[in-house]
């Protein structure tokens, strides 16, 4: 039994020795990278940080530093909340506050970065550079207010008039353009008829006008003339079948 009791303690003590031993190797080369300006290769070692020590403040402040480098800045934003929630000191804290502070005046929410600078000089108020961002985004804060309700309902209807006017104007264009293609469709009907009734007349100028029958006066006269020379032509072969048939007998010389 007590073979044992030392076989566990000899294990534990052995585990918690290299427990001691393992050391953030991603942390140091997420560092050298954004010392260089490889944001996204820190990034990449500064995640593997977190997910190796996710306890560590600092993987998750350095992380939202490298992200928000990347103009990223409603995902820093997240990682400098979560730095927040896992800092042991009052430098963790300030740091990660004021990042936070400046995340949120890049989005404009001047409110939110006023009390994230704040809570940031709760922690360090001797920082004169959080002192400066706090009263420069009260100041912004002062002539941008935040809007309320009713100023959010009445630039809401008065987005949605706009957009109906606009509606309204384009279907008027669309429909003056409608009637301007319907005009200028008519007026080339118009000339193109006016051009085939100026060709029809001038090439029916010197020609004799169709009769309501579909055929010219000059036509039927010359019909009738073939029909006359037709019959002419069998008259005469009826009467030399005649001749043929009853010829004169000449007279003998006696």
């Amino acid at each position: 039994m007590k073979k044992i009791l030392t076989y566990f303690l000899i294990l534990f003590s052995f585990l918690a020795t290299a427990q001691k031993k393992e050391k953030d190797k991603s942390l140091p080369k997420g560092n050298d990278a954004f010392a260089e300006k490889k944001y996204a290769d820190a990034e990449a070692d500064y995640r593997i940080s977190q997910s190796k020590f996710p306890k560590k403040a600092v993987a998750s402040y350095n992380l939202g530093n490298s992200i928000y480098r990347q103009k990223q800045v409603a995902e820093a934003k997240n990682q400098f909340a979560k730095a927040i929630k896992e800092a042991k000191t009052k430098t963790e804290k300030h740091r990660a506050f004021h990042n936070l502070g400046n995340c949120l005046f890049t989005e404009k929410e001047y409110g939110g970065a006023v009390e994230a600078y704040k809570n940031a000089l709760r922690s360090n108020p001797n920082d004169e550079e959080t002192r400066y961002n706090f009263a420069l985004a009260k100041e912004y804060l002062k002539n941008n207010p935040p809007k309320s309700e009713d100023d959010k309902n009445k630039n809401k209807d008065k987005n949605k008039d706009e957009k109906e006017k606009e509606k309204k104007d384009q279907n008027k264009d669309n429909k003056d353009n409608k009637d301007k293609d319907k005009d200028k469709n008519e007026d080339k009907k118009d000339g193109k008829n006016d051009k085939d009734n100026k060709d029809n007349k001038e090439n029916n100028q010197g020609k004799p006008k169709p009769q309501p029958g579909g055929i010219s006066k000059e036509r039927l006269q010359n019909l009738l003339d073939a029909v006359q020379n037709e019959e002419k032509k069998v008259q005469d072969k009826v009467n030399k079948e005649k001749v043929r048939a009853n010829p004169s007998k000449p007279e003998k010389d006696w």
